[in-house]
């Protein structure tokens, strides 16, 4: 028995908490490259042979499936991901959002309650927020999913095999149905219907200098 009076009385006692969560799962297959740079929550579920790599944070509510890789300085947070999936390094990932099998969530990728399907490549640098993500889509560095109008949250839905293009920005709501393409650098505000090419840009200027 261990008293806690001081926040330093708690560092200690939270020290041999994780110490204890982290023993259980390397004795049941699971593989922590740095262990005690590690923060587990009471509820962490995790599967055998998934990797954590250093500086990882698994908060409540959080389920990580075989095979998957979480890598260094991810923060995790009542998220499911699923088997084989690769997450980080440095990825954000926050309540109610899943992640389907096979897919990638990059560095510097946030994603708040959204659902995400199988083979998907989310691979840098975007926001995935409020949005359903069908299998096998890309969506390119820069992506911003504009879910919030200044009133209420919107939801983006992205059908099976869509490309998105980098630093596109989609205004939700809005659907991108399935095989849409969007084009680099686009700002979509309307629903792109299968097999078709969104572009939305502003014409190039060129001014020869004085």
């Amino acid at each position: 028995m261990l008293g806690i009076n001081t926040l330093e009385d708690y560092n200690k006692v939270n020290i041999i908490l994780q110490k204890k969560y982290v023993d259980k799962f390397i004795n049941n297959g699971v593989i922590f490259l740095q262990p005690n740079t590690c923060y587990l929550s009471f509820d962490t579920k995790i599967e055998p042979s998934v990797i954590i790599e250093g500086n990882v944070t698994i908060k409540e509510k959080t389920v990580i499936k075989k095979g998957s890789i979480i890598k260094s300085n991810s923060y995790l947070e009542g998220v499911t991901i699923s088997e084989n999936c690769t997450i980080g390094p440095s990825a954000r990932i926050r309540p109610n959002s899943n992640i389907g099998k096979n897919s990638r969530v990059g560095n510097y990728v946030e994603i708040k309650n959204s659902k995400i399907g199988k083979k998907v490549s989310i691979a840098h640098l975007s926001y995935v927020g409020d949005a359903i993500v069908g299998n096998k889509v890309n969506i390119g560095a820069g992506t911003i999913t504009c879910n919030y109008d200044g009133k209420k949250k919107n939801k983006t839905i992205i059908r099976d095999g869509a490309f998105i293009g980098s630093n596109s920005s989609l205004i939700a709501p809005i659907i991108i149905n399935k095989n849409a393409k969007i084009a680099a650098g686009s700002v979509i505000n309307k629903n792109i219907p299968s097999n078709y090419l969104a572009i939305e840009r502003s014409k190039l200027k060129l001014v020869k200098k004085n």
